[in-house]
């Protein structure tokens, strides 16, 4: 058992932000994370360093989306003391961020929290107070886009795990809430002890990867759909000629106008593109079939196992092997 720092005795306040069809494990998750830290330190004979509470707009009993039910406290006056607020994501996030008394309730507990943070979709609901505008933010792979197009002011990015931006953190979907948690707990007592809770739960202590590796798609998503056609042109031709001049000619424009226009419609360059295309057919030819990793990077366009390795670690943050070893055929 490690030997851990003495904390001050008014345990550090965490509360878990609940409502109808909230996503269990988004509670659960990061809820267990604080409970085996605290577990951690009253076995060594310390005191706990957290005090853990699930609340929602209506308190009792609060029904996951999965049937079980958590029961919640109701919430605090916006001015009670307060350290880390956690808001949940799941399938009622979009009728509960509508609930505008709600949304001012988180907007004036960040006022006196130190640190607010949402799990998967929760950040939705985090965006619909403006906290997170100007602000590097992730949610749920499949939501990326979505949240970026409706609050435009969030700078959404699709594959980190979680991302912290000051005193705001946000995860990914589901399970990447248990990876915040622990890096909370490391922010707050350090390396020694998030190991010794992963370890506990059997978790990555950092997992490998970002949430790219899990996504169904890398989408080439844009404001309009000025390049589908394009891009579905790109798809077929993997092992052709897609370079900038190439890829000009076939929507009709000058390389230097399609350069400015591509990059303002989809948010990367054209050669950014054509290599997540090109992931994109490789990773799914790793999982749905048996073929040699050197014919797949031949097939997709690579040109060679190394340049596939290195735009994989780019992009997924994996090498070609280790996907197809976690996501076998």
């Amino acid at each position: 058992m490690p030997n851990f720092m003495q904390i001050p005795p008014n345990p550090r306040r965490v509360e878990f932000l609940a409502f109808p069809d909230v996503q269990l494990l988004d509670v659960t998750g990061p809820f267990q994370v604080f409970a085996s830290a605290n577990r951690l330190f009253t076995e060594a004979g310390q005191s706990p360093p957290y005090a853990l509470t699930v609340v929602a707009a209506v308190p009792g009993l609060i029904a996951s989306s999965s049937g079980l039910a958590l029961v919640a406290e109701a919430l605090p006056m916006p001015d009670v003391a307060l350290d880390t607020l956690i808001i949940a994501g799941g399938m009622g996030v979009n009728a509960t961020r509508r609930d505008r008394a709600l949304v001012e309730w988180i907007r004036c507990r960040a006022d006196v929290a130190r640190r607010v943070t949402s799990v998967c979709s929760g950040a939705f609901l985090l965006a619909a107070t403006g906290l997170l505008d100007g602000r590097r933010a992730t949610t749920h792979w499949s939501r990326c886009a979505e949240l970026a197009a409706e609050f435009p002011a969030v700078r959404v990015e699709d594959d980190p795990i979680y991302v912290n931006d000051g005193a705001i953190w946000t995860s990914a979907g589901v399970t990447a809430g248990i990876d915040m948690a622990l890096a909370l707990v490391e922010a707050d007592l350090g390396r020694v002890v998030a190991t010794t809770v992963a370890r506990h739960l059997v978790v990555f202590a950092k997992r490998p990867g970002g949430q790219a590796q899990f996504s169904a798609g890398l989408a080439l998503a844009g404001r309009d759909a000025t390049f589908d056609g394009l891009h579905d042109w790109m798809k077929r031709n993997l092992r052709g000629n897609l370079a900038v001049p190439a890829l000009a000619e076939q929507v009709g424009m000058s390389e230097r106008s399609f350069l400015r226009h591509y990059r303002q419609v989809t948010g990367i360059t054209p050669a950014r593109a054509v290599e997540r295309v090109r992931v994109e057919a490789a990773r799914q030819a790793l999982g749905a079939t048996g073929l040699p990793v050197k014919r797949i990077a031949r097939d997709c366009g690579f040109g060679s196992e190394e340049t596939m390795r290195r735009s994989f670690m780019r992009i997924l943050a994996v090498p070609p092997h280790v996907y197809r070893e976690r996501f076998p055929v």
